[in-house]
């Protein structure tokens, strides 16, 4: 044995000299095909192994490698070369250019650039970047893929939009959703375009990047570019369906009908699931078909979509068509272009009613849904209504139709000097009406029926125009744009509510027969408006200068004026100001393949809402003859709400560019909110006036990075993680303190839960703490904070020096995360999709109401039964016993596909079968029943008071997903 193995080391040791005997150095020279120059930072490996080196700045490089070696040259930008060592011991190497690569450009505000140009935070994204599955919302696509963009659709109700945050709080007085740019319409609405026709979306975030579209930028643009046919392309055709279920993800956890008659509810004798009994599994059938085609001077593309949306709860959902058209036609040797876009939507919603939600989980669970007559069984109690009867009675419908059109064109005058233009229209229009029969108890009964309906329509103009200047120097480039903007939006609308009604059956085409208004009028509620014809008038200019193809610099102005504001002050400038620079274009950094810092000034401004804030407004009375009140003073000051960011930077690539990612940390400052303030009336005249005041501060991180690819073979995985952070302060306001967000009835509507205060930060959750223990009588004990032996634990005390307040949590996250794997194997595909969220508090609504057990009044409704509950509490009152911290790490989305072989079927280019689960699991101790955050109260709007889980949220549903893409 000893001999063998003495025989084994000697053959080990001659082989192993053996092979050092025939590894060799090589060295070379990378250049360019483009120019001939050498290339810096080029990745050069052995292939299949992981050793490699970089080549130097002038292209250099020296390696040790074997005969039997292939060397792999890489390099962002430049197609790939493998190259066999062999017996050569020089292999300079020339790498062609990847057009593709290097020139992709990226859709900025009136224009585009090159993305090494970029000096701004500004994210790209294309369809391989979205998010699959039962997608009825743009904004959908984008959840959890762009840092820094925060998306909850709070519960998932097919007729809710989306609460759209960029970079948290943009405005407290005005629009605090991201500007919205489909196909260079500024203000288009997203309603009015089908997720299957987007082709890319930009995200511009920063202020030096929005800032060339002014007062509507504030919040942040996200740029919309939709699909169009390609030159040359040929006809083709394709269809895109799937079907979806929805089931409800999880009920709120209330009593059992046996546990609570064990309790001491009363027995009614049924059993009844009243949350199984409103809620359904939603059946979605989406199909989307779409031809293009192209000669080399005219392409097209024409779509239509059809969507039967169910949700969760019975009643609710829609049925929509949406048509989209495009045609692009160049002329006189491409000199000119000019494009046509045409998209038509028309959507008839059932709303139903989020109140069932919460009705639902109160109803005593003993109860029968009807009587033995066919009737519903109804308590008569104080806000306890059959959720079942709510539902099924009573009507909330919708019917809303979009129109929009554009038309652009470009002509070269010059070779360097282009020429632009496009004018766009938008129409929307809204019809609504509900009806609650003469015997609905939830609304109706005390009225001999109800009914309602409303008209609503906006139109909004668009014409812009703008020129642009390219000239080319030895080391430098250099491009002017300047150019006018004209918008202008006009709303109107109508509506009525009346009740005795002779009848039940026409519904709310009943409302011309109403008794309020042939005989009783002080029942009937009447209202109609129209808007003045507010308008925007903008001049802007742009100047991107680079240098060394490593200098990056962008500037712009827009000097814009607004009808809706004061006399004095109708006209603002935006200034923004960008620096970029390639850090490897001038230093040896031989880990990095791409080093970009950027840096970026820029300020924008936001407009209020309504018009005519500036003006005196009046109202009249028809008592006493006829009677003019003034209810509020105009402000001939009136100016925007004004923000100003900066924005730094860093763009970086690792291995070759096969590791890729951005860091971005920003400081934003959001002066004079538009707010209604209390005034002295010996002054003004009224008590009522719209004043600039107040300001907020955030700061925040973002971070994101992506992997090309891991693997060998046929399997392949691309992750890439986003992260942001950012907390927002109120640095100046005319209330130094004060409590908002009211819990309300039954009970406690003198129970405000958030504060606000100058100083500190926003989204504060605010009351007693709870001890743990119980008095004799059912209470909470609460602690004494201040210890000064006196407890003072109203919640209307909340401000005194003297109260045991404190802050119980915060409904603002600290960390967002999205998480994103894609793989391949072969001909199949897996997207798996994490979501988390880290640092935020709710306030569990049903638990602050329904879980005491209060003895007394437990025959009046259900009660929720989480592992917090606290069995010998029978008084309801806000503390820290419900705000609960609600992290979570979610499974979005997984998507498994498979793409058949089309490569010899004459009649399909593309097949591909997909499964899909949207909302697979989440972990998160919360014990409601969707722990994202909740960024505004749905009561009222008030984007200061996030953190409030509201009992009419929907519940949040799983989605299974089954679709077909073909190609033809």
């Amino acid at each position: 044995m000893k001999k063998f193995l003495l025989l084994l080391l000697v053959l080990s040791v001659g082989f192993q000299g053996a092979l050092l005997a025939q590894t060799r150095t090589v060295t070379g020279k990378v250049t360019g095909g483009d120019d001939g120059q050498g290339i810096p930072r080029v990745n050069i490996t052995v292939k299949g192994t992981t050793r490699g080196v970089p080549s130097g700045l002038d292209g250099t490089y020296t390696i040790e490698v074997s005969p039997s070696d292939v060397l792999v040259f890489s390099f962002v930008g430049y197609i790939t070369k493998e190259v066999p060592v062999g017996n050569q011991t020089t292999i300079n190497v020339t790498l062609d250019p990847d057009y593709a690569e290097l020139e992709e450009v990226v859709v900025v505000g009136y224009g585009s650039q090159e993305k090494k140009e970029i000096t701004s935070s500004v994210v790209a994204l294309d369809a391989e970047d979205f998010n699959q599955g039962n997608v009825n919302d743009p904004t959908q696509l984008l959840q959890g893929k762009v840092p820094g963009l925060s998306i909850y659709n709070k519960g998932g109700n097919p007729n809710g939009g989306a609460t759209i945050r960029l970079r948290g709080i943009s405005t407290v007085g005005a629009n605090v959703q991201p500007l919205v740019v489909i196909d260079g319409v500024i203000g288009a609405s997203l309603d009015n375009v089908d997720p299957n026709d987007i082709a890319t979306v930009n995200v511009l975030k920063d202020g030096s990047a929005a800032a060339i579209y002014g007062s509507r930028g504030s919040a942040g643009v996200i740029l919309v570019t939709t699909k169009s046919g390609n030159r040359g392309g040929g006809l083709q055709a394709s269809y895109n369906g799937y079907v979806a279920a929805d089931e409800v993800f999880r009920f709120q956890p209330v009593m059992t009908p046996d546990e609570y008659v064990a309790t001491g509810g009363n027995d009614l004798g049924s059993r009844t699931i009243w949350q199984e009994e409103i809620t359904r599994t939603g059946i979605s059938h989406v199909h989307n078909i779409a031809v293009s085609g192209g000669s080399e001077n005219t392409t097209f593309r024409v779509s239509t979509n059809f969507r039967n949306i169910q949700g969760v709860l019975k009643k609710s959902g829609f049925d929509q068509i949406n048509a989209r058209a495009n045609v692009n036609h160049y002329a006189l040797n491409d000199r000119l272009n000019i494009q046509f876009n045409l998209s038509m939507t028309n959507r008839d919603q059932n709303f139903s009613f989020n109140e069932a939600f919460r009705y639902a989980a109160l109803f005593n669970p003993t109860a029968p849904i009807r009587n033995p007559d066919g009737s519903y069984f109804q308590a008569i109690l104080f806000d306890n209504f059959n959720p079942v009867a709510i539902i099924e009675q009573n009507v909330n419908l919708g019917k809303r139709n979009n129109l929009n059109f554009n038309t652009q064109m470009s002509y070269d005058i010059l070779d360097n000097l282009t020429w632009s233009a496009n004018y766009a229209q938008q129409f929307t229009t809204f019809t609504g009406g509900t009806f609650y029969p003469s015997n609905s108890l939830f609304r109706g009964f005390d009225r001999t029926g109800l009914a309602s309906r409303r008209t609503d329509e906006s139109k909004f103009t668009l014409f812009e125009t703008y020129g642009t200047f390219v000239k080319d120097f030895d080391n430098a480039n250099l491009t002017i744009s300047a150019g006018y903007s004209f918008q202008e939006e006009v709303f109107t609308g109508f509506g009525m509510e009346a009740g005795n009604f002779p009848s039940n059956d026409l519904g709310y085409n009943i409302i011309g027969s109403s008794g309020n208004i042939l005989g009783d009028g002080a029942n009937v509620s009447l209202f109609s408006y129209e808007s003045p014809e507010n308008r925007i008038i903008a001049f802007f200019g742009r100047v991107n200068f680079s240098l060394d193809n490593g200098i990056f610099v962008n500037a712009s102005v827009r000097r814009e004026g607004s009808t809706k504001l004061g006399a004095e002050n109708r006209w603002g400038t935006f200034p923004a100001f960008g620096v970029g620079a390639d850090l490897l274009n001038y230093f040896d950094i031989a880990a990095f393949s791409q080093l970009k810092l950027r840096a970026g000034y820029g300020v924008t401004g936001s407009l209020p809402g309504p018009s005519g804030l500036a003006q005196d407004l009046f109202s009249y009375g028809f008592g006493g003859g006829g009677t003019v009140s003034f209810v509020r003073a105009g402000n001939p000051d009136l100016k925007w709400e004004e923000k100003a960011e900066i924005n730094l930077g860093l763009d970086f690539g690792l291995l070759g560019g096969q590791l890729s990612g951005s860091l971005d940390v920003y400081s934003r400052d959001i002066n004079d909110f538009i707010l209604e303030r209390t005034v002295d009336p010996a002054v003004y005249g009224t008590d009522r006036r719209y004043e600039n005041a107040g300001k907020l501060n955030t700061k925040g991180l973002e971070f994101a990075i992506n992997h090309a690819g891991i693997g060998s073979g046929d399997l392949n995985w691309s992750p890439g993680v986003v992260l942001s952070t950012y907390s927002t302060t109120l640095e100046e306001f005319v209330i130094p303190e004060q409590m908002i967000a009211n819990l309300g009835s039954p009970g406690q509507n003198g129970t405000n839960m958030v504060r606000i205060a100058v100083g500190e930060k926003i989204g504060q959750i605010w009351g007693p703490v709870f001890s743990g223990n119980v008095d004799a009588e059912g209470r909470p004990v609460f602690v004494d904070l201040n210890n000064d032996g006196n407890l003072n634990t109203d919640q209307g005390n909340a401000l005194d020096d003297d109260g045991d307040f404190q802050q119980l949590g915060n409904g603002i996250p600290t960390l967002e995360i999205g998480w994103t794997n894609q793989l391949s194997y072969g001909n199949w595909d897996l997207n798996v999709f994490f979501r988390a969220a880290f640092g935020h508090s709710l306030v569990n609504t049903f638990r602050a109401f329904y879980e005491p057990i209060d003895l007394g009044a437990i025959n009046s409704y259900n009660r929720t039964k989480t592992d917090l509950q606290i069995p010998e509490l029978q008084v309801a009152q806000f503390s820290s016993l419900y705000v609960e911290k609600a992290d979570f790490f979610r499974l979005d989305n997984a998507t498994l596909g498979y793409n058949f072989d089309m490569s010899n079927n004459s009649m399909f280019s593309k097949l591909r079968m997909y499964l899909s689960v949207q909302n697979a699991f989440v972990i998160t101790n919360y014990q409601g029943i969707d722990p994202d955050p909740s960024l505004v109260d749905i009561n009222d709007g008030n984007v200061l008071a996030p953190g409030i889980d509201r009992r009419n949220n929907y519940f949040t549903s799983r989605t299974f997903t089954f679709g077909l893409n073909v190609g033809f």
